[in-house]
């Protein structure tokens, strides 16, 4: 058995859509896959360059189909759940060596619609990744999109997390309009990366309610990004690294930052901070089980991966002990 250790970051973490026991995450070296909750893993890097993989999605529908977004490489797709990538940039090639692609969302129950949000702009696929269309109309003062959020109720609404606040497009991402009030300030916008947005997640109950984490702390909007609240005051870390929202209860969510992962239950008006059995609470990366909400996957950034199945009441560490190497 190749130990890879337990001082890895864990900078993502995918999930199985259908099958709890199929994880994987992204270290700053390699993808791991485990078949059996963790017990096993597996490196799954053959095809790839040393670039670091940053962001990783499932195919909702075939999910042997994965697509892996890289600092500097662009964009890498695997058809058989990770034995083998191929690279898939036609369209994307202004967004390799120096560029960054932060995150890639399937479009709600179709395999061939995908975003891609890079430090170059939104990136759309219409053919499950093969081909990669720009798409920037609207986003003037801006290049570098950290976040995407897809409504669920009607696929035509996204929102993006820029270096210059949240921008909305309501036409499937052919035009953005800026959604920055109670958000951004005009005078702090001087500066292009004065917010830093890192997450914007769409309230899979109601889809007017919006949450956007930032460098800078917590955002709600209850009217589709027309205004925006500053809430979550009482975190212990305003510098968000994380957000998810409970797919199946309401107004249940979560943050990391680097004091660890808070947990809200009233729409994060109030937190409590779940910490017990962490050896690391500077968080890179939070996923929730679609099919267990009280099962959650914790990378941190230098201790590894961890989970829970109480809800964060506590966690247990999942070392990263590869039985086999595929390179």
């Amino acid at each position: 058995m190749a130990a890879c250790g337990q001082s890895e970051t864990v900078v993502e973490i995918a999930l199985h859509p259908t099958k709890d026991n199929i994880i994987y995450i992204a270290t700053n070296d390699y993808i791991y896959k485990t078949r059996d909750r963790g017990t096993h893993w597996e490196k799954m890097s053959a095809g790839m360059t040393h670039s670091r993989v940053i962001a990783l999605a499932i195919d909702p529908l075939f999910s042997a189909n994965i697509l892996a977004g890289t600092k500097g490489d662009a964009v890498y797709k695997s058809y058989d759940g990770g034995q083998r990538w191929v690279s898939r940039r036609t369209g994307l090639h202004e967004v390799t060596i120096s560029s960054v692609v932060h995150q890639l969302v399937f479009a709600p129950g179709s395999s061939s619609h995908v975003f891609a949000a890079t430090s170059l702009g939104v990136f759309e696929s219409n053919d499950g990744g093969e081909t990669w269309g720009k798409r920037m109309e609207g986003m003037k003062e801006v290049l570098m999109v950290i976040s995407l959020a897809i409504d669920p109720q009607q696929p035509q609404t996204l929102y993006a997390g820029t270096s210059g606040g949240v921008y909305k497009s309501v036409d499937g991402a052919k035009t953005w309009g800026k959604v920055n009030s109670g958000l951004v300030a005009p005078d702090v916008l001087k500066s292009s990366r004065s917010l830093g947005v890192t997450r914007i997640k769409v309230d899979p109950f109601n889809p007017d309610r919006v949450y956007t984490a930032t460098l800078e702390g917590l955002y709600q909007t209850n009217n589709g990004g027309e205004l925006w609240n500053r809430i979550g005051e009482s975190l212990p870390d305003h510098m968000l690294s994380e957000l998810l929202l409970d797919p199946h209860q309401i107004d249940v969510l979560y943050v990391g930052h680097r004091k660890g992962v808070s947990r809200s239950e009233d729409g994060g008006m109030s937190w409590e901070t779940r910490n017990m059995g962490l050896t690391n609470i500077n968080i890179r990366s939070l996923e929730i089980s679609a099919l267990d909400p009280q099962v959650l996957y914790v990378g941190t950034n230098g201790q590894g991966l961890f989970f829970t199945v109480d809800s964060g009441s506590s966690w247990n560490s999942l070392p990263l002990a590869a039985d086999e190497t595929i390179s």
